[in-house]
């Protein structure tokens, strides 16, 4: 569902703005076939040539451009991370990166198309907004900010969605209150609330994880604090504790583990390998507040 809003959402800005283009690696460009047709100056299709569709946005942002480019995340982000490190940032150029297949969604395509360490390598660089989705009613507006300023942003959709949409999620929205802090980035939401029910905890949502809304942070936290992102577990450590610094507290980060499950299976499977679903999310929570 993410991925049909974002089709939807991109095709009506290439036809909207002048300034809006579309870069491509093959995945997904049948479905803008239609808009290719309208737009074929500013939609492009490089072939399966990810480093080449980074650098390619890069030139079209120099020239005044808004380009957004498209594919898996270990395609986009693992195999382009040189093209978006220095045809991005070091020239200074902005674009909306948008991908699918973060973490173990495609799971049963392998671990060539998993990416549970995107964020954590866009954290090495400067300057990324990054969006992760928990509901495909969220994805349009984030596609529209971003094309109303030339920053770098970076749209991380997933297959896995709570069962209601957070539109205005930029800052940490409380949903549930108690002691403790637990913070639910994009679709790990509705496992939290139900792996938290009865428990003496706030809960807390963002789908905007970059910039981290320190503020809010501190605003909610108690001594205890758990963040529970839908990629690699302790990829907000830092920014995290740049936030409560000064503050006595205790942090437990759930993610996805760093031992690869080399089983194929579905992205439930491997929700439930690395403690992502309710019951693992419940155990791991219940255990470090005691």
């Amino acid at each position: 569902m993410m991925r049909e809003s974002f089709i939807a959402t991109t095709t009506e800005l290439l036809d909207e703005d002048p300034r809006t283009a579309l870069v491509l690696a093959d995945i997904s460009a049948e479905s803008f076939a239609p808009a290719r047709h309208r737009h074929p100056e500013r939609v492009l299709n490089v072939g399966i040539r990810e480093q080449l569709m980074a650098s390619v946005a890069g030139g079209l942002a120099l020239t005044g451009m808004r380009p957004y480019l498209h594919s898996y995340a270990p395609f986009a982000v693992d195999r382009a991370y040189e093209q978006l490190k220095l045809d991005l940032g070091h020239q200074d150029a902005g674009a909306v990166v948008v991908t699918i297949g973060g973490s173990y969604d495609a799971s049963e395509e392998g671990y060539t198309h998993q990416s549970p360490g995107d964020v954590a390598l866009l954290d090495t660089l400067e300057g990324w907004t990054i969006h992760v989705p928990g509901h495909h009613d969220e994805v349009p507006d984030m596609l529209r900010d971003a094309a109303r300023h030339d920053d770098r942003v970076y749209v991380r959709l997933g297959v896995q969605e709570n069962s209601r949409a957070h539109r205005d999620a930029g800052r940490l929205q409380a949903l549930r209150r108690g002691k403790a802090l637990v913070v639910a980035v994009g679709p790990m939401l509705d496992p939290v609330l139900e792996a938290t029910t009865g428990l003496d905890v706030t809960v807390a949502y963002t789908n905007r994880p970059r910039p981290f809304d320190a503020e809010g942070l501190r605003a909610l936290a108690g001594r205890e604090v758990v963040l529970v992102e839908p990629y690699l577990a302790g990829t907000s450590a830092a920014a995290v504790s740049a936030a409560l610094e000064g503050l006595p507290h205790r942090v437990l980060h759930l993610g996805v583990g760093r031992t690869e499950v080399r089983r194929y299976g579905s992205w439930r499977d491997h929700a439930r390998a690395h403690g992502l679903d309710a019951p693992g999310l419940r155990a791991s929570i219940v255990d470090f507040l005691g």
